[in-house]
């Protein structure tokens, strides 16, 4: 499981990005503040997530110390819109950048970009396999048995989380999250079973649909294990 630690000073944010990022397999710690950052043991970590305004101890100060004992990849989150935090922040060693507002869903396609490019993280190069179906996270492409899937980015999200979850009931509000970036209401319900029946047809035949993914009654979805 790749360990993510965020530094942010706000809370809710940062409890937001974790709550996220834990749906999605990682490990995630939270610091508020640089001091508290190095107390987290940031060398062990598989990436950091650092906003640039911090308090006292600004995110270019963090990156600066960080330099000079690790080469953990480092994202930075910035609120202002022109180019001098990236153009200083990639100076000083960040291996990339996302502007706040926060897209959680943009945010997890960085850290496993750069975790694939930098070699970190425990899954970073790995397809991800139930069965005859296989997706390349890396590629955003899909497989069933020899078959090209033709899928949106949403229905790509969804198809991979509930992949990576394969045995267990899947929530609606989870899977909105994962393929849409936002939590539960009654329009995400409707379009998460909607996005589920696009991904049934396009996975086979009628009779293979539901022995894939299993409606479960007022709990979500289950991606079956092995397919009778």
């Amino acid at each position: 499981m790749d360990r993510i630690l965020i530094v942010d000073d706000d809370v809710a944010l940062a409890e937001m990005l974790r709550e996220y990022l834990e749906q999605e397999g990682f490990a995630v710690d939270l610091a508020h503040d640089g001091a508290t950052c190095f107390r987290r043991d940031p060398e062990r970590q598989d990436l950091i997530v650092l906003d640039v305004m911090l308090p006292a101890l600004s995110g270019f100060d963090v990156l600066k110390r960080l330099r000079q004992r690790s080469m953990v990849p480092v994202i930075m989150l910035t609120a202002r819109d022109d180019d001098v935090d990236r153009i200083v922040g990639f100076e000083i060693g960040a291996d990339d950048y996302v502007s706040k507002p926060v897209n959680p869903r943009e945010l997890v396609g960085r850290i496993r970009a750069v975790l694939r490019r930098t070699g970190q993280g425990s899954r970073s190069n790995g397809d991800v396999q139930v069965g005859e179906v296989r997706l390349n996270p890396a590629a955003r492409s899909a497989w069933c048995e020899d078959r090209r899937l033709d899928l949106t980015s949403a229905e790509f999200s969804l198809l991979e989380h509930l992949l990576r979850n394969a045995g267990r009931i899947v929530s609606r509000d989870e899977l909105s999250v994962a393929a849409f970036g936002r939590h539960h209401s009654a329009t995400a319900d409707r379009n998460v079973d909607t996005l589920v029946s696009k991904v049934r047809r396009k996975l086979g035949p009628a009779g293979d649909q539901e022995q894939r993914i299993k409606t479960v009654r007022n709990a979500g979805y289950i991606y079956a294990v092995s397919v009778p």
